[in-house]
């Protein structure tokens, strides 16, 4: 029995590894051939094993704040008999969430979605920074397995980390295409960025080119999705928040383009999901985006706001082979090939 761990998960403030982490665990009880048990923090909610049999760990101290969690991951450590006793039924372990927490005493996998805290030191507190440095690097160090969901990450994880190649997979994320899929309305007058506002989501490069382009286009808006609070916004921006699947959906179906400005992303999801819709895309040009979007969007330079601005242009002008392209490009990103991917990786360990 192949054991996944969700006990260091805060619901709702883990962003986009929360959002994979569940899908995948909703195509493994999909397309899975394996036997699966996942262990649920006590804050979690009923659904959050995505399918797959689960059993709350009541031994795992609760925690519905960053803080509550640091302190029930330094309680899990200093007595960790209880919950390894818990978890000893599963012949190999999964840790979605990279902390190893406890650590088992059997083969384990741990995913590692980014090392932004190294590639991007100045964006983390130095409190931030050497939690990372001992609890990140000790767990990645100590598994079996090191699984990215890009070869972006994988490289980086060899080389800033020493890791053995042998043992680091990439294994990119899926789209969820019954869901994401194009619509058969008009296009708008607005972009989309679904990104939570933080420092390395770029909001204010991307600020001053969409004031660029409001010079040329004075109906053109932007909307903004994604949790957190966005502070003092230009005329013409729409903050949504979060917002449900659906809406996210049909703001994609209906964006005249997708600006993605990221100085740094593990994977790029809304990259995909936007190509998925038929959503034209600009982007940074990051590796992982690159890697992602291959060939299929207008990259530029996130640093510079006329270039962001530039490649909106260029997109609005001939959104149509962007569309196309887009849309093969998404077809090659499934959850049931991640989930294929994943069980390969723990046949591995057992």
């Amino acid at each position: 029995m192949v054991g996944i761990s969700l006990l260091t998960l805060v619901p709702g403030v883990f962003g986009g590894s929360e959002f994979a982490t569940r899908a995948l665990l909703e195509a493994l009880a999909r397309v899975g051939t394996l036997e699966y048990r996942v262990f649920l923090p006590p804050v979690a909610a009923p659904d959050a094993s995505g399918g797959l049999p689960a059993e709350v760990v009541p031994e795992y101290r609760r925690a519905r704040t960053l803080p509550e969690r640091l302190l029930a991951m330094g309680w899990a450590a200093a007595r960790p008999g209880p919950l390894r006793r818990r978890l000893a039924a599963a012949a190999a372990l999964h840790y979605p969430f990279t902390i190893r927490v406890p650590a088992a005493p059997g083969p384990a996998a741990v995913t590692l979605h980014d090392l932004q805290h190294l590639d991007l030191p100045r964006l983390f507190s130095r409190a931030e920074r050497t939690f990372r440095a001992v609890a990140w690097h000790r767990s990645v160090r100590g598994a079996e397995l090191v699984l990215c969901p890009s070869e972006f990450v994988r490289g980086r994880a060899i080389e800033l980390l020493g890791l053995d190649p042998g043992r680091v997979r990439a294994i990119p994320h899926g789209v969820d295409h019954d869901r994401f899929s194009p619509g058969a309305g008009a296009r708008g007058d607005f972009l989309l960025y679904p990104a939570r506002p933080w420092p390395h989501k770029n909001h204010a490069r991307l600020f001053e080119a969409f004031a660029l382009l409001r010079r040329e286009r004075p109906e053109l808006r932007l909307v903004l999705t994604g949790g957190g609070h966005a502070g003092p916004v230009p005329d013409g921006v729409d903050v949504r928040g979060s917002v449900p699947p659906g809406e996210l959906v049909s703001l994609y179906r209906r964006a005249a383009a997708l600006v993605f400005p990221s100085l740094y992303e593990g994977f790029g999801q809304p990259v995909a999901e936007a190509m998925a819709c038929g959503c034209p895309v600009a982007c940074s040009d990051i590796p992982p985006l690159a890697e992602v979007a291959a060939g299929a969007a207008r990259t530029f330079a996130p640093d510079e706001p006329e270039a962001i601005a530039e490649a909106v242009r260029a997109v609005l002008a001939d959104p149509e082979p962007y569309r196309a392209r887009g849309l093969e490009r998404a077809a090659a990103f499934t959850w049931e090939r991640t989930a294929a991917a994943y069980e390969a990786a723990y046949r591995e360990l057992l």
